[in-house]
């Protein structure tokens, strides 16, 4: 049996459609479409332009029909993010940015603590809980009948059926540690109406066909199915790590970098939550152990103000990442580093000077050009992995052997190396698109095409470059002058 699978692929800077080919015990991924995500702000608000995602989603479609029939449509993006439908499950304005400030001074009326021991999600001021919080007193939560988070958003216009995915609807902080339902008391407790969450739904179960208008704008076929997948892009990702044993941590390396490992069930300790670990749901009922940090970002923002300086403009950069990379891995070694899970980056805008400052609070020389600057960034995310792989161990009493890095900062070979070099452990770096792999491979699963276990799942998916550590570093001083 043969099977055609169309990955939407939802990241926090471009979207994509990729087209998995899944025959013979063997998958081929490939994209046809790509469009920009860009946020916009209005009236001192961040939002996604969800109906500009949206369309470039159907232009995708509709390129992926046009070299077969598809069999299946699956949808994965970034957490947390919702849009609101009234009672004619029309939206209810564009849905806003995790980056927004908005939830910056709320105040729960139920403790981190509490929530975490509840919940097992860190506490992070994106969290839906707190979004939803700092939406209390607004008109559209008042006229709001329906919450989806961004992929079940998108799923739901696609299908015509609303459903929360277990993956993704572990995030909110609104979900029982270990994902079982939605926390109904706690939910009580927080003063959120429980008639906005909508049913739970497994990755593979499937949502629906494909609505009339979706296939006169895509030509695809009526009978086209719309899958859930694990539709939390990290989720996608850890069921796309080509793991060979269960001894493994992962790096999720984007936009943000997600840390961890896979783990039977929550960690709730005192200890596990004090350390900002949380405990999201995978494929399968896995438990993705995990710890954020900032990731590409950090970079990504340096050199859009870099690019600014000399007169770029989005996407017309006078920045060569290239030329960046190379004068970094010419660049002294671990000479400042800052603590790349600090809230303070969190924000858009003037990240040089951001981490200027963080660097001057403790003692560091603040690097005098971009290659340098570049250098401190990518230490300094080294050294968050290797804090949080060290620390996932100790927390869990899980042994880790390999750690394998995957999405587009494993296209990144300095940093591999220097990942490596920091963990003291091999790195396995790819597939760059694990979370498109990832996608395919649970559409393929729920038709019968691969094997129904996850470890058969991933022996079709391979890492592309080894990486060793190299003796000599200096790491475990490095980290000594971060705070905690």
């Amino acid at each position: 049996m043969t099977g055609r699978f169309a990955a939407v692929d939802l990241g926090a800077s471009s979207g994509r459609v990729m087209v998995g080919d899944v025959a013979d015990g063997q998958v081929r991924l490939a994209e046809v479409a790509r469009f920009a995500n860009t946020p916009v702000r209005v009236r001192g608000t961040l939002h996604w332009d969800i109906l500009a995602l949206y369309q470039g989603i159907l232009d995708g479609l509709r390129v992926a029909g046009r070299d077969g029939a598809v069999d299946s449509v699956g949808v994965d993006s970034w957490a947390v993010d919702y849009g609101l439908l009234d009672g004619d499950d029309r939206l209810l304005g564009n849905p806003v940015h995790y980056r927004d400030a908005r939830t910056a001074t709320v105040v729960s009326p139920v403790p981190a603590a509490a929530l975490y021991a509840a919940t097992g999600i860190a506490n992070q001021p994106f969290n839906t809980v707190y979004q939803l919080l700092a939406a209390a007193d607004t008109a559209q939560l008042a006229a709001a009948r329906t919450l989806l988070l961004i992929p079940d958003l998108i799923t739901f216009w696609l299908s015509g059926t609303a459903g929360a995915e277990r993956t993704n609807a572990s995030t909110t902080g609104l979900l029982t540690a270990g994902g079982a339902g939605w926390d109904r008391s706690l939910v009580a407790r927080l003063g959120i109406r429980a008639s906005l969450l909508p049913p739970l739904r497994d990755p593979g179960s499937v949502a629906g066909h494909l609505l009339p208008d979706v296939v006169a704008a895509t030509g695809l076929t009526p009978d086209t199915l719309v899958t859930s997948v694990a539709s939390h892009d990290t989720a996608s990702a850890v069921a796309g790590v080509p793991a060979r044993t269960s001894d493994f941590a992962y790096i999720s390396c984007g936009t943000w970098s997600l840390v961890g490992v896979e783990l039977p069930s929550p960690v709730l300790t005192t200890g596990s939550y004090e350390a900002g670990f949380t405990n999201e749901i995978g494929v399968d009922g896995t438990v993705r152990y995990l710890r954020n940090v900032m990731g590409l970002w950090l970079l990504q923002e340096c050199m859009r103000d870099w690019d600014s300086e000399s007169g770029g403009v989005s996407g017309v950069s006078g920045v060569s990442l290239p030329a960046l990379l190379a004068g970094a891995a010419a660049a002294p070694a671990l000479r400042s580093v800052v603590d790349a899970t600090d809230p303070r980056f969190l924000a858009p805008g003037d990240m040089p000077a951001r981490i200027g400052a963080a660097l001057r609070e403790t003692g560091q020389p603040v690097p005098a050009d971009p290659a340098a600057m570049t250098r401190c960034i990518l230490d300094s995310l080294a050294l968050a992995y290797r804090r949080a792989v060290h620390d996932a161990q100790r927390l869990t009493g899980r042994h880790v052997d390999v750690v394998h890095l995957v999405g587009g900062g494993a296209q990144n070979a300095l940093l591999c190396q220097l990942t490596a070099d920091a963990c003291e452990l091999p790195v396995e770096a790819g597939p760059v698109e694990a979370g498109a792999l990832g996608n395919v491979l649970v559409q393929a699963r729920a038709l019968g095409l691969v094997a129904p276990d996850l470890p058969s799942m991933r022996a079709l998916i391979h890492s592309s470059r080894t990486y060793r550590p190299r003796p000599g570093g200096q790491w475990a001083a490095a980290a000594g002058r971060l705070p905690g």
